[in-house]
């Protein structure tokens, strides 16, 4: 039996893993600045697109685990960057908005993807082939969700 399929060479995931945690990293300086991590940066970036969102919202956005945003929100509301509020509509739901911090950290993050995607890779991929690249990213992500939704159905029905 050959193992060579389970060399680390070998493996998708890994620099996918590898990519991501480098990418990271280099947010880190930019992130600092405004005294944010990088998943609070990602949390910023969904309401800054669209305030007012729950837990749950923001958690399906981020393919994150609720269990995971809950104790992100809280941190984030104790740097005095988001609240949470009863929903008008549905007093049983908690909306999580940028309060002015949030709001004004968005001017001071303004240039930072321009920063990233500067000499990100250049002499590696071209800035099309970035964007192609990002497109099939998303569409794996789509289809291991969809993947997932339908093993959870699945199981539902049992």
């Amino acid at each position: 039996m050959s193992y060579e399929q389970l060399k680390l060479e070998n493996q998708l995931c890994f620099p996918l893993y590898a990519v991501s945690h480098l990418i990271t990293r280099r947010y880190k300086p930019y992130l600092d600045m405004l005294g944010i991590t990088y998943p609070q940066y990602l949390v910023l970036l969904v309401l800054w697109e669209k305030d007012a969102l729950t837990v749950n919202e923001i958690a399906g956005k981020l393919i994150l685990n609720t269990n995971t945003v809950t104790p992100l929100l809280k941190r984030m509301e104790a740097l005095g960057i988001v609240q949470r509020r009863r929903s008008r509509e549905d007093e049983r739901k908690v909306m999580i908005c940028l309060n002015e911090k949030g709001k004004k950290l968005r001017e001071a993050a303004a240039d930072i993807p321009r920063k990233m995607a500067i000499g990100l890779v250049p002499d590696v991929l071209t800035p099309e082939a970035l964007i192609d690249m990002k497109e099939k990213l998303y569409r794996i992500i789509d289809r291991l969700l969809n993947e997932e939704k339908e093993r959870e159905d699945s199981d539902l029905s049992k």
